[in-house]
């Protein structure tokens, strides 16, 4: 009985190491230098680092849509500062789909909210928002496109290592919001839709 017990001791400190070397040691490891977290860390929207010092603020251009309706318009915006790349990616997306006061107008349908975003090594970020960006789209290709830009520019234009963005919703990749822009690949920046 003894044996047994003592057994049963080593098999779950031997788990338990292995546990450790697998979630901590190897990823803090594999992140040393880097200011990114852990994959699977980044997906969930965890992140080792502070998401914004106390009332830090940094400018960043934010996109809305413009008077003609067809186009969208650069904004100069007060952002909160995020200590990686991933925690500054996070608080320009909330702040980019947040509610905006007059004269702005969103291209994101009000109520939409960041569930979690990924950043990879090649300069890719993945984007996950809620259910609310298809239920309430407003559908038409030219509101669909301005939906999705403002989020890709907004993140390809103040983040260098970002250059491209993939949206999608609810965990899982989408053809289109509305039906007509693919978003089954990371989409790059599109300047031809700013003003």
């Amino acid at each position: 009985m003894k044996g047994r017990a003592l057994a049963l001791v080593v098999v779950i400190a031997i788990a338990g190491l292995l546990a450790w070397l697998i979630f901590v040691s190897v990823p803090r490891r594999y992140n040393a230098g880097s200011q990114s977290t852990s994959p699977l860390a980044s997906f969930f929207g965890a992140s080792s680092a502070t998401t914004s010092a106390a009332g830090r603020k940094i400018k960043a251009q934010l996109f809305y849509v413009a008077g003609d309706g067809t186009h969208l318009t650069s904004v100069e915006q007060d952002v909160a500062w995020g200590e990686t790349p991933l925690d500054q990616a996070r608080e320009i997306v909330a702040a980019q789909i947040a509610a905006v006061p007059d004269p702005l107008v969103s291209a994101v349908p009000e109520g939409t909210t960041l569930r979690a975003i990924f950043l990879t090594d090649r300069g890719d970020a993945y984007v996950d928002l809620s259910g609310t960006i298809v239920s309430g789209h407003p559908g038409g290709v030219t509101n669909e496109m301005l939906t999705v830009y403002s989020i890709v520019d907004a993140l390809t234009t103040n983040l260098p290592t970002i250059s491209a963005v993939q949206i999608l919703v609810d965990g899982k990749e989408v053809e289109t919001l509305a039906g007509h822009v693919d978003l089954r690949r990371p989409l790059e920046k599109n300047v031809a839709l700013v003003q």
